[in-house]
């Protein structure tokens, strides 16, 4: 039986609502038995482009050639910005702008269809038509809430909408003029008609503390609250746990193994033994807490788990993945205490190689917890340190120094690039308002537990790729050659040069000749922007900045779902059993897509909450200045942030005009001054004053001091080491720990 003109007919539906390919079996009544001709037919129409499949794994009518599916930004006059999905065929590179007559109703991270129309825009850019909105990015907005002419408005957060929603009479909900309130919305607005919402909740008085992290909540969708049937389910995990009955696991209770974490951890999922074996090889013990023991494959947890992709550590907040009952207290490897655990055994010879993984379900014991900041000091302090904590122990993290600056420089030799980026960490009060700021420590001892991870991540990818199994890999495509070849352009203007610039090595030499220049910031800016973005994914895309072919999540399964589906592979070839059902292509492609999502989708809300709580800070301080590093340039100014307070905001290029002209240099990312030459470039040093401040718009305006006039600084709690305030002076040099 053919089922090609069944699908067609009902995907093709004007009423057609989209569907995953086992609701759309079901709505065609597909019987078990029919199941694989049911697939066989439907991936062929997918071959074809009859039908197609979104990010989310929804089936849609196929494209028409004419029409070019991506996501929109809408501007603050109304008008868009396309970025097409598929660059692969004949589609442009370029953004495509989109009038605010040809926009719908679309609002920003809408996917779109569009159509390219004939002619060029301003600065011959391609220009197109809107044509179906396919999937909107959000349907609940939050804002604050007022009354006029008797009827109740919300002004939603955020340069979204310029003008209010109208949400009908007045009170809904409860809600009183300056609430911040959630609202769903009814009809979105358009040039020619205006929007219609509805109140769904009432957060609370605009300006509180936990109203701002709510707003934040609300405002990205993020699952905050668990379920009683999740609930449940944990308590029942726990019911279930004896430490004594280890079945058969491998007793490792009796060995040394320490956790080395930051002093505010909440969450313990990885712990390190080493020693050296009779060849003199390392084996160097990886164990990483058994969530998947606990969360097993359908279950309630594992259903909550998979929604929320990730936990989110918002600024004073955490939204764990897993109920606490997990996170905090079964699965986590506190000190003394026996845990269950999956171990990647890697044995490397004395200069790095590994030459054997051997994979196991085990228990351990975990003998001594550190925090980063015990580590370095401790060694340095030689045989005092020893004492203090015992021979083993300090045995134990000498070998782990000595092994990590080993793989490090292997894998520096291989072609790994890292960059060097500043991290500043925010101080707050007690009710949780930001009073300052300060670096966060990054030693010796970050890179240590940082190499061994990688390791682990990498020795497993490998023994599952080795195997011919598919898996959800963590892939960092290659930059795009445009990209590349502008980087190249760009660091000609710092006076350096990048003749290989899609050589890793290449970019790996330049990143050293960088270090100390005063160019070094504005390098590793600009070449951060010309990479792709890291994500999950089933193909095998190698991951770039690593210079590793397989590369996977393994080390973190209580935070991030993706590690807890390797777990299960893990745990299956362990027992030499099949890969879980979930190791197929289609669950895979879908399951990669999801989680890529719910990461992005909690960074941006931990940079939201960051930012708001910054702007919440710097509004007591107009007209303070501070020394600030220009981020980012465009035609119309440039944006740059802090460096004692991390607060990003904007130099118009208004308040730059009136003192001259300027021309804006794409190639060299900078505004460039006619008649003086004075250049604001990516990653300049400069003297900024605070303008103006719109908490609610997400807005901060700066602008430029002169040089020669004096200056009364805002600094954090703990400020920065001080700089020169010159443009294009380096910024102070920091490692960071990178999402991989």
């Amino acid at each position: 039986m053919s089922y090609e003109q069944e699908i067609l007919k009902t995907i093709g539906a004007a009423e057609y609502k989209p569907l995953s390919p086992k609701e759309l079996a079901e709505a065609l009544g597909v019987t078990k038995k029919q199941q694989p001709a049911f697939r066989a037919d439907l991936n062929a129409l997918l071959g074809l482009g009859k039908i197609r499949r979104h990010h989310n794994g929804l089936l849609l009518p196929g494209k028409t050639p004419e029409l070019i599916g991506g996501v929109v930004k809408r501007l603050g006059s109304g008008a868009g910005v396309f970025r097409p999905h598929d660059k692969s065929r004949d589609e442009p590179d370029s953004e495509i702008v989109i009038s605010a007559a040809d926009m719908l109703d679309a609002v920003s991270g809408d996917e779109v269809l569009v159509r390219i129309l004939k002619g060029r825009g301003s600065r011959g850019r391609l220009t197109g038509k809107l044509v179906e909105i396919i999937e909107r990015q959000a349907s609940t907005f939050v804002g604050t809430y007022f009354e006029r002419a008797g009827q109740g408005y919300v002004q939603v957060d955020g340069k979204t909408f310029n003008e209010p929603i109208f949400v009908g009479d007045p009170g809904a909900k409860g809600a009183k003029p300056d609430d911040k309130v959630v609202m769903d919305m009814l009809r979105f607005p358009t040039q020619r008609r205006p929007g219609e919402g509805v109140i769904a909740k009432v957060l609370g008085p605009r300006g509180e503390v936990e109203v701002d992290t709510m707003s934040v909540i609300y405002q990205f969708g993020l699952p905050h609250e668990f379920s009683d049937a999740v609930l449940n389910d944990a308590r029942r995990q726990a019911e279930r746990f004896d430490e004594a009955e280890l079945g058969d696991r491998e007793d490792l209770t009796g060995e040394t193994i320490i956790t080395i974490d930051p002093v505010d951890a909440r969450d313990f999922d990885d712990a390190i033994s080493l020693k050296k074996n009779e060849r003199g090889h390392w084996e160097l013990g990886v164990h990483i807490a058994d969530v998947a023991h606990f969360v097993r494959t359908g279950s309630a947890l594992d259903v909550e788990a998979q929604r929320r992709g990730t936990s989110v550590y918002l600024p004073r907040k955490v939204i764990p993945m897993l109920p606490e009952l997990i996170s905090n207290g079964l699965a986590s490897l506190q000190e003394g205490r026996v845990r269950f655990t999956k171990s990647a055994f890697i044995e490397f010879t004395p200069d790095g190689i590994p030459v054997h993984t051997r994979l196991s379900n085990t228990a351990i014991r975990v003998k001594k917890r550190f925090a980063y900041e015990q580590v370095m000091p401790l060694l340095a302090a030689g045989e005092k340190g020893r004492k203090e904590v015992g021979h083993e122990i300090f045995e134990l993290l000498e070998h782990m120094r000595d092994l990590s600056r080993i793989l490090r420089q292997r894998r520096r030799g291989k072609g790994m690039l890292e960059l060097s980026m500043p991290e500043v960490k925010l101080d707050f009060d007690k009710e949780g308002r930001v009073i300052g700021a300060h670096e966060a420590p990054h030693d010796e001892s970050h890179e240590i537990i940082e190499e061994f991870m990688l390791a682990a991540n990498i020795a497993v990818a490998v023994a599952i790729s080795d195997r011919d199994i598919l898996f959800l890999r963590r892939a960092h495509a290659d930059p795009d050659e445009l990209k590349l070849r502008a980087f190249g352009e760009f660091v000609q203007t710092m006076g350096f040069e990048l003749k290989q610039f899609q050589s890793r090595e290449a970019l790996q030499k330049l990143l050293g000749l960088a270090h100390g220049h005063p160019a070094e910031r504005a390098i590793n800016y600009a070449m951060l922007r010309s990479f792709k973005q890291a994500e999950y994914t089933r193909f095998e895309v190698g991951h770039y900045a690593l210079a590793e072919d397989d590369y996977c999540h393994f080390t973190s399964p209580i935070r991030r779902y993706p590690d807890l589906t390797i777990h299960r592979i893990v745990d299956a070839l362990i027992r030499k059993r099949k890969p879980p059902k979930e190791s197929n292509e289609e669950e895979l492609i879908r399951l990669g897509k999801h989680c890529s999502q719910t990461e992005r989708r909690a960074e941006k809300a931990e940079r939201e909450l960051t930012k708001l709580k910054l702007l919440r800070y710097m509004e007591s301080r107009v007209g303070d200045e501070l020394e600030a590093i220009i981020t980012g340039v465009e035609n119309f100014g440039f944006f740059c942030q802090g460096t004692a307070i991390p607060v990003e905001g904007m130099v118009h290029i208004r308040r730059l005009e009136a003192r001259e002209s300027f021309d804006y240099e794409q190639k060299a990312h900078a505004l460039v001054g006619r008649t003086s030459g004075v250049r604001f470039q990516l990653g300049g040093r400069i003297v900024v004053k605070v303008a103006k401040v719109d908490v609610d718009r997400r807005e901060l305006d700066f602008e430029l001091v002169p040089e020669d006039q004096p200056k009364k600084r805002s600094t954090g709690k703990k400020p920065l080491p001080p700089t020169s305030p010159n443009a294009g002076a380096p910024a102070p040099k920091r490692k960071r720990r990178r999402r991989r």
